[in-house]
């Protein structure tokens, strides 16, 4: 693996600079809440890094009627990226124009899938775009290639895991929704869903590892946000959040600090808040 992609983050002067590299790819995974009135696919029409695909995670993802983004079988996931020029022997480089959601949720799938030769953009697209770098609207029409899955279950987590782990406690669930989403005080976005959290789980608002130029937090400052959030990252940590999206970005900060194994759960709390009989805790 090359050097630049082992802290999971590449800066926009080394993808700057890689741009025609043979070998590297640039994915734009943009997406939004419904509420946020946004069309990522749009956006990308209109404005994106040149010769970036683009990765719809609501394509990808299987849509079940209660999990919004469940992660697709190795089939699906293999065909939607090789449509993409997304496969084996590339580096792969994800950014979106979101602070991190859902560039580090693409990923967190490429590296359940197998394939460790990926990075997040530093910043995304608006760091890019503040720094004067080319953007272009020109279509990409990029050759198919073979993609190779390997799915690495140790980084996914599913509802009867996390209902074990009430009673072993072996894994501490770490919560990347708002603090009032987490206690039940504010509203979900989706309808039809408890407000709380699972029992024992910890907050950590994903935003809280973003600095202010949308880069992420240096090591230093993600370990004191875990801290205060009463994390121990030595410990095993399983990520969730609305529907498996931003958690990923717990994640990325998780990696960037020598912790890669960090898993996350798939569900998350569109599918544990909607089920009548998994306990919630306010």
């Amino acid at each position: 693996m090359a050097d630049a992609f082992a802290g999971a983050l590449v800066g926009t002067d080394w993808l700057a600079r890689h741009l025609e590299a043979p070998d590297v790819r640039v994915v734009d995974a943009t997406w939004c809440l419904p509420a946020a009135g946004r069309d990522p696919s749009k956006e990308y029409r209109e404005r994106h890094i040149p010769g970036a695909v683009f990765f719809d995670l609501d394509e990808v993802c299987v849509q079940d009627g209660v999990h919004p983004h469940r992660v697709p079988d190795p089939a699906r996931f293999s065909s939607r990226v090789r449509r993409l020029g997304l496969g084996d022997g590339l580096r792969i480089v994800v950014y979106d124009s979101n602070d991190f959601c859902a560039s580090a949720r693409v990923w967190w799938m490429f590296r359940l899938f197998g394939h460790e030769e990926v990075a997040v953009l530093d910043g995304g697209l608006g760091k890019w775009l503040a720094e004067g770098r080319p953007v272009d609207d020109r279509p990409v029409r990029p050759l198919e290639r073979h993609f190779t899955a390997r799915r690495n279950n140790l980084l996914l987590r599913e509802l009867d895991q996390i209902r074990a782990n009430l009673t072993s406690r072996r894994e501490q669930i770490v919560d990347a929704r708002s603090p009032g989403r987490f206690h039940g005080t504010e509203p979900e976005p989706r309808p039809g869903l408890r407000g709380g959290h699972i029992p024992g789980s910890f907050n950590l608002p994903y935003q809280e590892l973003i600095a202010a130029d949308g880069t992420l937090r240096p090591p230093a400052e993600l370990r004191a946000a875990l801290a205060r959030a009463g994390v121990d990252p030595e410990r095993p940590v399983v990520t969730s959040c609305g529907s498996g999206v931003s958690a990923a970005v717990i994640n990325l900060a998780l990696h960037r600090l020598g912790h890669p194994d960090a898993a996350l759960y798939d569900g998350s709390w569109a599918e544990w808040g909607a089920l009548p009989d998994t306990p919630v805790a306010r």
